[in-house]
């Protein structure tokens, strides 16, 4: 399709920045979406629809033999687009099962599934490439497929659902439900008429949440500093997503496969740094400190594996490094500091904007990550991978300087309250 591996190269980075514009598009709307549909009938269309499209991106038209660059970035638009209904709607579930009490420690841990989907994915693509990489985007769409199905007959998007109500941000309760609440969805008995008493219920029923507006949302305090800082972020995240095989067969030689296995290691590093650091805020009860101190390091992580030997062992232990610092600020600004900013104490009486708000903050950040994949095209193959890296460590400071308006509001915040503890003593 392409004269020369430069051409490719440049065209494998508009494809990625036409993906992540679409995606980023796509969770503004999902966003709003979210908060007014069923959570479940949105994943489920999501991840069924993405699905069929990567089958027919990578499949049928190889099986067809219909090569065409505006075809394929016609169905990678479209796929940006439904993948895009997925992770606000997820946080939102997650927010309504979960109160602000342990949110990072669990959000962190949690969020470790796009990582694992990444390592899965990698394991999956690369045991059947030697096929074809048609059959790498087979499988795993089938497996998407899959997905989509479970999650529209299994999941139980609130605690309403099964007979509980959220009375407060740190735990669940019981409320008056008839007998069909709690009773099996399937069952080989058959069906019983059951005469329920009715309950006089002096308190008035709870208000359905009301969604905030698109523009409300975003002027909620702490969501443009995160959406800014996630954006460069997000930027040097998805490049490595995107980029780090790509970078480790063409740098060091390695093959296609090997490069596929060694860039697992940058996901289990994030995986642990997003539990960890979520932890860690959750027992300080801040999170800007914690992310700018993560972010801090990052940069001499970043030095660090630019400088990496041709030395797989000595490559996946930087990598990992690497990860923690970046990808875990990452897990936690998109799912535990997402869940904060769309339930902070702001949204006065019973209005919903956790899909909205996670929208946001990830559609920004994706805006930031579409424009970096074409740069990080253009520098390569212009001034090379050094360069690159040295673009990865300006973002990184970049997202530090975002979130230090938020850093200096909580330290004073903690100065404030050990002094008053100070004064008790």
């Amino acid at each position: 399709m392409f004269a020369d591996e430069k051409q490719a190269t440049l065209f494998l980075g508009a494809l990625d920045s036409i993906f992540l514009f679409s995606y980023a598009v796509g969770l503004y709307l999902s966003g709003v979406i979210g908060d007014r549909v069923n959570l479940r009938y949105v994943l489920c269309f999501g991840l069924c629809g993405s699905a069929a499209v990567e089958f027919a991106f990578g499949t049928l038209t190889e099986w067809l033999h219909i090569y065409n660059i505006f075809l394929y970035c016609g169905l990678w638009v479209v796929n940006g687009l439904l993948q895009s209904a997925v992770w606000p709607c997820v946080v939102a579930v997650m927010g309504n099962w979960f109160g602000k009490q342990g949110r990072g420690f669990v959000f962190g841990l949690w969020s470790a599934c796009a990582s694992v989907g990444n390592i899965l994915g990698a394991f999956l693509a690369s045991s059947v490439l030697k096929y074809g990489y048609e059959y790498a985007f087979l499988v795993t769409s089938v497996v998407q497929f899959a997905g989509g199905i479970v999650i529209f007959f299994g999941l139980l998007t609130s605690p309403k659902e099964v007979g509980l109500s959220s009375d407060s941000e740190t735990g669940l309760s019981a409320v008056e439900t008839d007998s069909d609440s709690h009773r099996p969805l399937m069952s080989d008995e058959e069906e019983e008429e059951v005469v329920v008493e009715a309950v006089v219920v002096d308190e008035p029923l709870a208000e359905t949440p009301r969604a905030i507006s698109f523009c409300q949302a975003f002027c909620l305090p702490g969501v443009l500093p995160y959406s800014l800082a996630y954006a460069c972020l997000k930027l040097v995240n998805y490049s490595f997503f995107f980029w780090l095989p790509f970078y480790l067969s063409n740098n060091f030689g390695w093959k296609e496969a090997e490069a596929d296995r060694l860039s697992v290691w940058y996901d289990v590093g994030g995986i642990i740094g997003g539990t960890v650091q979520g932890l860690i805020s959750d027992c300080m009860g801040k999170r800007a400190p914690v992310l700018a101190i993560s972010l801090a390091l990052a940069m001499g992580a970043l030095v660090g594996y630019s400088n990496s030997p041709n030395d797989q062992v000595i490559n996946s232990a930087l990598l990992a490094t690497t990860g923690f610092f970046i990808g875990g600020p990452s897990n936690m600004i998109s799912s535990a500091i997402s869940a904060d900013l769309g339930r902070q104490e702001a949204l006065r009486g019973s209005q919903e904007a956790l899909a909205t708000v996670t929208g946001i903050v990830d559609g920004t950040g994706s805006i930031g990550a579409a424009i970096g994949q074409y740069l990080v095209s253009l520098i390569e193959s212009k001034l090379g991978w050094m360069c690159v890296f040295y673009f990865f460590i300006v973002m990184t400071g970049g997202s530090i300087v975002f979130i230090t308006p938020l850093l200096l509001k909580e330290v004073r915040a903690m100065w404030r309250d050990r002094q008053a503890l100070r004064r008790q003593l």
